[in-house]
This record gives structure tokens, C-alpha cells and sequence, in this order.
């Protein structure tokens, strides 16, 4: 084992690069692969992580006639391409992508801002995807230098996902840079998970059956993980943001073989290069420290999250050393926790545990392990290599406020559909007051059959925008 702050040799660099050559060269290939730069007219694009999306100009996902593409005039050139160009939509708007694998799919949107050209202060919109709401942009800042990509894994069991833009009104606009859509792997998200509260710790089932944004990917006492060096091409982060105290604890690395096992974490679980850094306690003396690592995560009230914890046991010296508790929001998670007992007896070996818990009005999620009533002495007493937190859909299918899809589409139709049904009530009212007036003047008092008028006649909603703040959390 060796410390991250010793791993400056050529050596180690020669061997690292010839283990992510080979963990690419092996690595995952869905069924559905669908990468998409909206706005381009160039056939493909290669990224910074040497993936190629195809431009969307040139395909037939893109199923509406109304759009417009811009591209940026001053693009940073330490961007990826992906961002030098934009679509841009003032009317409901959709991309079609045919499924071969039904399941869950990973689906990434691309959001940046382009230099000049355009008001992004009119960007307001929802996003869609086969009956869930992704999103909606009112509650975004996008000024300055805005990038975001926006991560979710949903099921998709029809034979096309349908991912619909949708401008709250007709002075609005919405847009994209690009779109990934992927088949996940089968064992990416669990059925199965602990309910962890103040008042209860349960097992609860039924989790395949909802929808999950990404909100923290992080590689826990590591470097940041790009999409080239992830077989499912994610982003982790470093820890470094999210703990709250380091002291006491620090930061190791393994530069052997990490131990997949057959039902255990995959590497699309988690890739090497999150389970081979960790942070730990260690016990250097006859004492066992009272100390834990603390992880501090804000999120939003209201939704219930999943929060995954992995771990390997790439620090202790010998098998059945290592045993510690975990900590969800200050409840006790998971009790002396033998990392040698759920890996078959072998060291660095990949686990990962989810728990579910209510994000509260606090606005923080707070994860923590230490040492446990059965950790030794002069040993490895808590270890952590990596954390995700996923946002679940609430009860109305969104990720972003109250709305259903199916209102946000109503409202649409609503709001910025055929005008033809007002214009029709003015000249049926323009008309009966013409009879009434021409009655008056040649005097006529006999009654008059009047037909009543419509009482759901449409009205363009020219505040929905203002309506729909008033949902958002």
C-alpha cells in the first residue's frame, strides 16, 4: 500500500496508464448507445473523452420542423464540442430514440451557455421523458459561464424513449447541447435497500420501479474520475468539497488488482479508480480513536434519495481487521460492518450498500463512519472510498417540483395552442352585438332566443410561467 502523496514515480504513471488502457478496452457495450450533439450539422463529433456524438442536423432522432441551431462564434477551445453548439426550441419539441434493451437507461442532458447571440433570461422550460419531468429551468441560473449536465437513470419499458422540451409559454425558449442516452447494466440499480430514519431501520423492495437523478458522485480520498477512465462514462469528483473534518483521518491509495467478485459490485458498479482511494481512521496505539469521518451533502426537502456507499478494504494488513459502523443523517445505518464477512474473506474487494432516507427540512444529508465497539487497536478502523446520492421521482413522476407530465404537456396545449377558439368567441360576441344594436335602432321589442354562450372557451395563459414558479420546491 502506498500514500497518494508517494505516487509521483514514472513507474507508477507507465502503470496506471497501461491499467486504463486495458479497463477501456474491456469495458461495458449497451445494447442502446445513443450520443447526440444538438444543434450540429457535422456527422460526428469527438469529445474531450474520445467519444463520438452523432449532430443531430444530420439524424432522425430530432422530430420537429421548429427548431433552430447556433453555434457559439467564440467557443472556449478547452471546451469539448459538445458545447460549441446549441438547439434551440420555441414550440413543444421532441427527440425519438428507439430501444432494443428495455430497463434502465442512463439519459444525460448537456446544458451551456453560448457566447453572445441570445437571451438566456428566456430560457424557460421542463424537460420530459416517457411520463417522467426531468426538470424545469426556472429555478436556474444561467448566467455567466452556465454548464450543466443533468444525470438520470430511468425505466424506460416501451420500444422508444421520448424526450420532450417544453418553453412554459410562447415568449420562452428551450435548448440543448447534447444528449446521451445508454442501456444501464442489470445490476447498476438494486431492487432492494435499508430505510434508514430516526424512528426505524428497514429493508424496503420495490426500487427498480422509480426514476433516479444523479445529484453527487464522489471518489472519496481520490482524484477526479473523468468519463474515460469510467466504463460507464461518469464524473467523480473529489470529497474534498463535502467533509466536514479530515483531522484524524487520512488518504491512501492501492496500486494492486482489485477484486470484482461474481454477485458482488461490478465495475459498472463502481470503476477501479474509486476503489482503489480511501479515506480511513487509523489506530496507531493501544487505543481505539473516538473519532468518525463526516461527509456533508445539501439537498433538496421533500424527495427521498439513495444514497450508495461503496467500500474495499484496500488498507488493512490481514483479513478480519476491519470492522466499523456507518451513519446516515446521524442514524446509526449500519452496525460493525466486517468487510472481510460480505466479501467472501478477500481483501480489496469491492462492496456497496444503499440506504434510503427522507431529505428533511434541514437541507443537508450528512454521511459518516467511525470505529465500532468490536474495532482493534493498531488497525484499520473505518474506511470510505466513494459515495453517490440519487434524487427518487416524488409521487407525481418529477425530479423538479409538483407538475405531472401530463399537465405540463395539457398546459401547453392550453396555453400556446390553436388560437382559433378565442377568435371565434370574439366574432360570435361581435356578432350578437350587432343584432342587439340593430334591433334598438329599427325598434323591434319581441324577444329574442339567445344561445348560450360557451363556459370553457380556451384562454392563452399568459401567467403559467409565473404559475409554475409557485410549484417549484
Amino acid at each position: 500500500m502506498a500514500t497518494l502523496s508517494s505516487l509521483t514515480s514514472p513507474l507508477f504513471f507507465f502503470s496506471f496508464a497501461l491499467l486504463s488502457i486495458a479497463l477501456i478496452s474491456a469495458s461495458f457495450s449497451p445494447i442502446d448507445h445513443y450520443l447526440v450533439n444538438c444543434g450540429s450539422h457535422q456527422p460526428t463529433t469527438l469529445d474531450s473523452d474520445h467519444r463520438r456524438f452523432t449532430g443531430d442536423a444530420t439524424t432522425s432522432y430530432l422530430t420537429t420542423t421548429e427548431s433552430t441551431s447556433l453555434s457559439d462564434p467564440n467557443p472556449d477551445p478547452k471546451s469539448s464540442p459538445i458545447y460549441h453548439t446549441t438547439r434551440v426550441f420555441t414550440r413543444l419539441s421532441k427527440y425519438k430514440f428507439g430501444i432494443k434493451n428495455p430497463g434502465d437507461h442512463l439519459v444525460r442532458l448537456h446544458f451551456k451557455r453560448l457566447s453572445g447571440g441570445i437571451d438566456y433570461g428566456r430560457a424557460k422550460f421542463h424537460v420530459l421523458a416517457n411520463g417522467f419531468v426531468l426538470f424545469n429551468s426556472l429555478g436556474m441560473d444561467m448566467g455567466g459561464e452556465f454548464e450543466a449536465v443533468k444525470d438520470y437513470v430511468i425505466k424506460v419499458d416501451a420500444d422508444v424513449l421520448v424526450v420532450t422540451f417544453v418553453p412554459t409559454d410562447r415568449s420562452n425558449f428551450a435548448f440543448v447541447n447534447a444528449i446521451e442516452v445508454i442501456s444501464a447494466p442489470n445490476d447498476l440499480i438494486a431492487d432492494v435497500a435499508q430505510y434508514v430514519s430516526f424512528h426505524k431501520n428497514e429493508k424496503i423492495s420495490g426500487l427498480l420501479m422509480n426514476g433516479y437523478e444523479t445529484m453527487y458522485r464522489v471518489n472519496v480520498g481520490g482524484w477526479k474520475v473523468t468519463p474515460f477512465n469510467d466504463s460507464l462514462w461518469r464524473t467523480w469528483v473529489t470529497d474534498d468539497e463535502h467533509i466536514k473534518s479530515s483531522d484524524g483521518s487520512s488518504k491512501v491509495h492501492f496500486g494492486g488488482r482489485i477484486n470484482y467478485q461474481e454477485g458482488g459490485a461490478s465495475r459498472e458498479v463502481g470503476p477501479d479508480n474509486v476503489y482503489n482511494t480511501a479515506r480511513v481512521i487509523r489506530s496507531s496505539g493501544s487505543s481505539v480513536p473516538e473519532l468518525n469521518m463526516t461527509w456533508t451533502f445539501p439537498v433538496i426537502g421533500g424527495y427521498k434519495y439513495l444514497v450508495r456507499m461503496h467500500f474495499c478494504d484496500i488498507a488493512s494488513i490481514a483479513r478480519g481487521m476491519l470492522v466499523f459502523n456507518v451513519y446516515v443523517n446521524n442514524n446509526l445505518a449500519y452496525e460493525n460492518l466486517d468487510l472481510t464477512e460480505v466479501t467472501n474473506g478477500l481483501l480489496a474487494s469491492p462492496f456497496y450498500a444503499d440506504f434510503v432516507v427522507d431529505g428533511d427540512s434541514s437541507g443537508v444529508l450528512t454521511l459518516s463512519v467511525g470505529p465500532s465497539n468490536m474495532s482493534l487497536p493498531r488497525a484499520v478502523d473505518a474506511i470510505l472510498n466513494g459515495v453517490e446520492i440519487f434524487k427518487i421521482n416524488n409521487s407525481v413522476g418529477s425530479f423538479d417540483g409538483e407538475i405531472c407530465a401530463h399537465a405540463v404537456l395539457k398546459s401547453w396545449k392550453k396555453g400556446n395552442g390553436n388560437v382559433m377558439y378565442p377568435m371565434l368567441a370574439a366574432v360570435f360576441l361581435l356578432l350578437i352585438a350587432f343584432v342587439i344594436i340593430h334591433r334598438r335602432r329599427t325598434g323591434v321589442t319581441d324577444s329574442v332566443a339567445w344561445w348560450r354562450l360557451p363556459t370553457e372557451i380556451p384562454e392563452v395563459n399568459l401567467k403559467y410561467g409565473n404559475q409554475l414558479s409557485s410549484n417549484k420546491l
